[in-house]
């Protein structure tokens, strides 16, 4: 990089050689026009210099492989019984692998509708216009200002043109260019355009959160679904079993204290047949505010829970620093904080400004555009902070530390991807043995209350040993009802767990933060790998 003081040895040299060929008035304008050439030119030369650190994306550890599901547990894992995942990530709209259309329906409604999705996206625009912001820094500005100025020796300015009474015209154009000598605002646009990529991320990560919430509480509404059709099967048992009570106890077999256990339990399992409604109702009022609708005009038709989890294809860990938006919305947080610090370096440098007026001024307006009125002038200024107390040292250390207060923030969104992808696993792998286990207590449970009602019947065993048959029954098919609903909601978490059908490909070049006509959209039915 050339020195400074050469370029204006060079442009004095220049002047010299005009001297001999040009008056005193023509030597003079030559002069200024050479200095500020140099001047130019100089600027041109420092403009490619970017003070600062140059930004490497930090590593973070990934393990080889995850440990909760491994190809051996497919065969005892439900969904991964029949078929193992030919792809190793997920594509596009990943609900549909759970082959549900009413959970479809509700989810391209999220996209369009949801009022989370769209003020992350106002979110993302707003950065955007920072980057222009941020751009409009390398270009000079340019202002004009016409003025017309009265004024009266001897008495109060007056605008009537009366004797004694001047005017004079002015309409000067200021230009004025501080050259981006030091990369100052280089890494400025470097650091919002870094953000706008955050927010680009994040506006995924918001998307991506509300369609998992979608499909949880979707799951969780049929489950409660498959809880009343449950109760109510046992209510009309547990009235059966009243009206058996009745009878014996009519007819001399039977107490009275049998028909009011047979009286309580019923009535028990009403109430709580019918306190399933509140909890249902609520999933559904949060699945409308989630797809954008007032739940008052929102309803879901009762439908027991009849999905299946399906085998889930979870790739590699290292694929999930690629696929998680979250996590890319961290790495590029890393990269505007490392900016940030080229920002605040170039305030060690000087600053260079450049000035230029040019315009027209008359005493008559007749006479405003002829050549006489004209004038000009241009020149350089600069300026360098020699001392301020160690401000910009602090400054410069205030960066550095939010800096590493990013990588340390995205290292740890790492780990805590990795453990939520390992939750899952584990959950789903778990679930699909205390399914089968708890079914097998349900069938036992069954075979337990048929003993307990026929030795009842001949009179063998009170009645209160088939009340606690029953209880233990409708105990059990209530776990196994609920051990499903962890099932299918676990199968969605794992799908969230590891970024659903998105990856940081998507994430917007520079180019397209600022160029792109509309924000980005979610990946089509087909996806991107």
């Amino acid at each position: 990089m050339k020195n400074v003081s050469q370029l204006f040895r060079t442009a004095r040299k220049s002047v010299a050689q005009w001297n001999h060929k040009t008056s005193t008035m023509e030597r003079t304008h030559a002069n200024s026009q050479a200095l500020i050439v140099s001047i130019f030119v100089a600027a041109l030369m420092f403009g490619g210099c970017t003070v600062g650190p140059k930004y490497q994306r930090p590593t973070a550890q990934a393990p080889a492989a995850y440990k909760e599901l491994t190809p051996a547990d497919f065969s005892k894992t439900d969904g991964w019984k029949v078929a193992q995942p030919q792809d190793n990530v997920l594509h596009g709209n990943w609900w549909t692998i759970f082959n549900d259309p009413q959970l479809n329906a509700l989810e391209e409604q999220v996209n369009i509708s949801n009022q989370n999705i769209q003020s992350a996206m106002a979110s993302y625009m707003a950065a955007r216009a920072l980057v222009k912001e941020a751009r409009a820094q390398y270009y000079p500005t340019v202002s004009v200002g016409p003025s017309i100025t009265g004024s009266r020796e001897g008495a109060a300015a007056s605008l009537a043109t009366t004797p004694g009474t001047s005017l004079f015209y002015s309409l000067p154009f200021d230009a004025t260019w501080v050259p981006d000598l030091w990369g100052r605002v280089r890494n400025q646009v470097r650091a919002n355009t870094a953000s706008a990529q955050a927010s680009a991320a994040d506006l995924e990560n918001a998307r991506l959160t509300a369609q998992a919430e979608v499909a949880v509480d979707y799951y969780s509404l049929r489950g409660q679904d498959d809880l009343k059709q449950l109760l109510d099967s046992t209510v009309i048992a547990y009235q059966e079993s009243l009206d058996l009570t009745k009878v014996l106890y009519e007819t001399g077999i039977d107490s009275d204290e049998a028909v009011a256990q047979a009286e309580t339990q019923l009535e028990t399992t009403q109430a709580a047949d019918t306190n399933l409604g509140i909890l249902r109702s609520q999933f559904e009022h949060a699945i409308a505010m989630l797809v954008g609708q007032p739940p008052s005009a929102f309803t879901i038709p009762a439908e027991p829970l009849k999905s299946n989890p399906p085998a889930i294809p979870f790739g590699v860990p290292s694929q999930l620093l690629e696929r998680r938006p979250d996590i890319a919305a961290n790495e590029r947080l890393m990269e505007q904080a490392n900016a940030l610090i080229g920002v605040q370096y170039a305030a060690y440098y000087p600053t260079l400004t450049l000035s230029a007026s040019v315009g027209l001024e008359s005493k008559s307006f007749t006479s405003w555009f002829t050549w006489p009125s004209r004038f000009f002038s241009a020149g350089p200024g600069m300026s360098e902070t020699i001392y301020d107390g160690g401000l910009r040292h602090a400054t410069v250390l205030q960066f550095r530390a939010q800096y590493d207060e990013t990588v340390a923030n995205y290292r740890e969104t790492v780990l805590t991807a990795f453990q939520q992808v390992e939750d899952n696993l584990a959950a789903l792998r778990i679930l699909s043995v205390e399914i089968q286990q708890q079914d097998t207590a349900v069938t036992s449970a069954e075979r337990n209350l048929k003993i307990a009602t026929d030795r009842y019947k001949l009179g063998i065993d009170p009645y209160l040993n088939v009340i606690t048959a029953q209880t233990t029954l409708l105990s059990n098919k209530q776990t196994d009802v609920n051990l499903r609903i962890q099932q299918m909601t676990a199968s969605v978490q794992l799908v969230e767990a590891l970024g659903g059908g998105w990856d940081s490909t998507q994430i917007p070049t520079p180019s397209q933060v600022l160029h792109q006509d509309s924000p980005p959209q979610p990946p089509g039915p087909q996806g991107t790998q």
